[in-house]
């Protein structure tokens, strides 16, 4: 039962029902609704989704333990009390269970490219670089400055683009020119929904690695990483910070006015009190963070910013 719990954390299971409840989110409430009042439909079948998002599933925690398993040094100084791997876990077994699991990722990604033919040849090869960067970012990146909480970032938005990516295809497969056309405008709006979110979830991702390095820093200068609270300091980090925060809330403000002339006034004062709101007290915090609890308290403001995020996908099935 011990084994079973360390395993659970070390996978960092909220952080994979997070990825799941994205994926469903945007497939059921932004891709579903968008082709459901035409005669186009989803590339994407629903079984074929299911088995990307455990793909998804499978790589992301392959790729926390991975992480842990390089951050064993470090995390004796910032963290030990909530230390699975070598401890709890042996690395060996760790090394063990990450091949397993991006393995298991990879193969039925590689399963979905040929059960969809040439439609989808892209994605095998596209999650097994994933993998690949997870690993580097784990050994290397990760202690470099920016380059890991790019890589992060990134990633992080992966989990929408990947979806959006799965309708594309489908503009070459309609002989007829109507259709081709009705599914260009369709696939415009999806493209357009999908940047937004994938931009929102690479922002704010961006935002919280770099709270996460100066809430990490004793343990990271230690061990020689070059993040930027060591290499610039935590003034130029708390201007970083600021500076993407505030194109956060400009990004939120514009979304405002352009729903607007949809009289989408319940999704307006959604996003102004679950959105907005937490942005301006993040930067409170932010001007008065000074030790790790306040950067501690500051990661989770931007987690909770996160979640209401992809919750508002809600408002196009409400719409809709």
């Amino acid at each position: 039962m011990k084994s079973l719990t360390a395993f659970f954390k070390v996978i960092r299971w909220p952080n994979l029902v997070f990825i799941i409840l994205t994926q469903f989110a945007f497939y059921y409430l932004v891709m579903q609704n968008l082709y459901s009042s035409t005669d186009i439909t989803l590339k994407l079948k629903e079984v074929h989704f299911v088995l990307v998002v455990f793909a998804s599933v499978c790589i992301a925690a392959g790729g926390y333990i991975i992480n842990d398993y390089f951050d064993v040094n470090i995390d004796l100084l910032n963290k030990p009390d909530k230390m699975i791997v070598g401890k709890t876990m042996p690395r060996r077994r760790a090394i063990l269970w990450h091949l397993i699991l991006s393995f298991i990722g990879v193969a039925v990604s590689f399963y979905i490219s040929n059960a969809l033919h040439q439609h989808f040849w892209w994605l095998g090869f596209s999650n097994l670089i994933v993998v690949l960067l997870l690993v580097i970012y784990s050994a290397s990146f990760k202690k470099q400055l920016l380059i890991g909480n790019m890589v992060i970032s990134f990633l992080t938005a992966w989990v929408i683009i990947v979806l959006v990516m799965s309708q594309f295809q489908l503009n070459f497969t309609l002989s007829n020119e109507a259709e081709m056309l009705l599914n260009k405008e369709n696939f415009s709006k999806l493209l357009r929904i999908g940047f937004i979110y994938a931009s929102f979830a690479f922002i704010v991702t961006l935002i919280r690695e770099v709270v996460k390095d100066m809430e990490d820093y004793i343990g990271d200068i230690k061990n020689g990483c070059r993040t930027m609270p060591i290499v610039w300091g935590f003034s130029v980090a708390k201007v970083f910070i600021a500076v993407w925060t505030i194109v956060l809330i400009a990004m939120v403000i514009i979304l405002q006015f352009y729903v607007l002339q949809y009289q989408w006034f319940v999704a307006i004062i959604y996003s102004l009190i679950a959105i907005l709101l937490p942005l301006l007290f993040s930067m409170k915090v932010l001007i008065i963070a000074i030790d790790k609890l306040h950067y501690h308290t500051l990661s989770n403001i931007y987690k909770f910013i996160m979640f209401m995020g992809i919750l508002s996908m809600i408002f196009f099935k409400i719409y809709a």
